[in-house]
């Protein structure tokens, strides 16, 4: 046990090291914006499709028990006050960060894992390229760019689904329902969700590429660091929540 918490704080060692070399290479030359291009379309337009189908799932069952609640004091023209400001500050930022850990981050840390134990990670040092910069830093930035964007198309089909099941489904009146939730819902809520994706961002990319980048023991490695990124990112875009939670609830809100 003991040794397993000396390997524990090992590697969060590593990596604060690892993001001590990546806050480094921001300045170093050449810059290659093709490299930023192209990761800001693999992660965020390839994910549209899983961000319109996972936001619009949880919007309508949101709005679903949500529904049954409210019936119970008459209060129904609430509901979309409730699901816009649950999807802007926590759901949104939420879901589409896991959806994005379990399709981008695993591949993250899957590609960079093979290139390390097929030693293509070695041949750029050989050839005096900087591997954080060329490979690491691009999926870094490109995470904090496409994030929040998702995020925020996450608010509005999330709204859109629990629109269609209130309305539709349940003969809610729209007028009431739409006037409820644009009194109720600020712009901040929907910047807060926005703050926190970026945060996620950053914390998803980093993770799941240091993952790769310190894979070991061949191809059987490669499956057990993409685990270990996905599960250590998950756990820790968790606890980040709580924490941007808490510091917004005091600074902003109050």
């Amino acid at each position: 046990m003991f040794h397993g918490i000396i390997r524990k704080l090992e590697g969060l060692g590593k990596y604060f090291s690892f993001l001590g070399e990546l806050f480094r290479s921001i300045t170093k030359r050449p810059f290659r914006p093709r490299q930023y291009i192209a990761e800001i379309e693999h992660l965020g337009v390839d994910s549209v499709l899983i961000i319109l189908l996972s936001s619009g799932s949880i919007g309508a069952i949101f709005a679903l028990q949500m529904i049954v609640m409210m019936q119970m004091f008459q209060a129904e023209v609430g509901i979309g006050a409730a699901v816009g400001l649950a999807m802007a500050r926590e759901l949104a930022p939420i879901i589409t960060t896991l959806m994005l850990i379990a399709k981008n981050g695993s591949a993250m840390a899957a590609e960079l894992g093979t290139m390390r134990v097929t030693e293509q990670i070695d041949a750029l040092e050989s050839m005096s390229i900087d591997p954080v910069q060329y490979l690491v830093l691009p999926k870094v930035i490109a995470s904090m760019v496409v994030f929040p964007v998702l995020t925020l198309l996450a608010n509005v089909i999330g709204a859109i689904g629990s629109y269609i099941i209130s309305i539709y489904l349940h003969s809610i009146d729209s007028a009431n329902y739409l006037d409820y939730m644009f009194h109720l819902l600020n712009p901040r809520d929907i910047i807060v969700g926005m703050i926190k994706a970026v945060v996620m961002g950053f914390i998803t990319a980093t993770i799941c590429c240091f993952c790769g980048l310190n894979t070991t023991q061949g191809a059987k490695g490669v499956g057990d660091s993409a685990t270990k990124a996905v599960v250590a990112a998950s756990v820790s875009i968790l606890l980040a929540d709580y924490v941007l939670s808490t510091m917004m609830l005091e600074v902003i809100y109050l």
